[in-house]
């Protein structure tokens, strides 16, 4: 039946990339005059059906495909797999169903088309986290299927996507302790890892400066690898700093434990921050930013809906903003 027929079905049909069948049926440039009429009359032969003037679109599946590195999503607690949770509930909300697929390091790597776009069983895609360049610039420009970015940017790549804010409410967070009296603040992250997390860094020192702190090369302090999970040792020996800025709760639930450790009592005599206020696991005491997920995910997913149907959307980059939720691990110095 017509509506069965897929991008995919006319590229092994005629021989091509599915890449090349989009450009031929939307009228774009890069495919030669010859192979674009063979690519539309087999189309046609094949009873694919066109939407909108000058656009293909095969009849809606009712399916978003949600892709997530495998590294990110971890488990059902973890952020992401919350995260994913409010997709698919917003997707519901709009009469469509998430497929999840989780992206391994080798497909990234090697810059494999997802399974269930290669298998025609969604009208768009949802990428989730850090994903490598090379690969983003791959989506964007495979050109099959509307994609949308949730919680990931690349400012070398022109893509639509929404994230948290997390520069302003690190730049928030930092302020917050300073105004509270304290003046040796350290970051905990590696900036080298996401750029959310160098987000959230020149938030810290924005912060800093506009407070006359000088800030010291040791008060930076990496957290994990460039490509791996937060170890359960960030902190050793003894400390000087009055309090420490964490990139996520989950560094801040491990500083915490740390600090302890070490002899140290979290506020009475060193405060700690976190970002995301995500508490799984009864951490629910860390002073942190909140990220309105169920926000993000409802624009993104909202955003796509309206690119998939070919209705005006805003494209680009969507900042979600959120506030500072005060717990228990800030000492007020003053």
């Amino acid at each position: 039946m017509a509506k069965n027929v897929t991008l995919t079905d006319i590229a092994a049909k005629v021989g091509v990339s599915t890449v090349t069948v989009s450009k031929a049926l939307a009228g774009k440039p890069g495919v030669g005059e010859e192979l674009r009429l063979k690519i539309r009359q087999v189309a046609d032969r094949m009873g694919y059906l066109y939407g909108a003037p000058g656009k293909p679109a095969a009849a809606e599946t009712g399916n978003i495909g949600v892709i997530v590195p495998e590294n990110y999503y971890g488990y059902a607690l973890s952020f992401y797999g919350q995260l994913y949770e409010k997709v698919v509930k917003a997707l519901y909300k709009n009469r469509y169903y998430g497929i999840l697929e989780l992206l391994t390091k080798e497909d990234e790597r090697e810059r494999n088309i997802p399974k269930v776009l290669l298998d025609g069983k969604v009208d768009g895609l949802i990428f989730m986290g850090q994903i490598d360049e090379g690969y983003i610039r791959k989506m964007v420009e495979q050109a099959d299927l509307p994609v949308f970015f949730l919680d990931t940017y690349r400012s070398s790549v022109v893509l639509d996507t929404v994230i948290s804010d997390g520069y302003y409410g690190t730049y928030l967070l930092t302020d917050y302790l300073i105004r509270k009296g304290h003046k040796k603040i350290a970051f905990i992250g590696n900036i080298e890892a996401t750029n959310s997390i160098a987000d959230r860094y020149w938030g810290y020192r924005k912060a800093l400066r506009e407070n006359h702190i000088e800030f010291e090369s040791d008060w930076e302090i990496p957290d994990r690898t460039r490509y791996g999970n937060i170890g359960d040792r960030i902190l050793y020996g003894t400390t000087e700093m009055e309090a420490y800025v964490c990139n996520c709760d989950d560094a801040a639930q491990v500083v915490i434990q740390n600090l302890e450790e070490m002899g140290y009592s979290v506020p009475e005599d060193v405060s700690v921050v976190g970002f995301d206020d995500f508490q799984p696991d009864g951490r629910d005491r860390i002073t942190s930013y909140w990220v309105d997920m169920d926000r993000m995910a409802e624009t993104c997913v909202n955003s796509l809906i309206r690119k998939i149907r070919h209705e005006k959307y805003d494209e680009g980059v969507q900042i979600i903003t959120g506030k500072i939720i005060e717990k228990k691990t800030v000492k007020d110095r003053k």
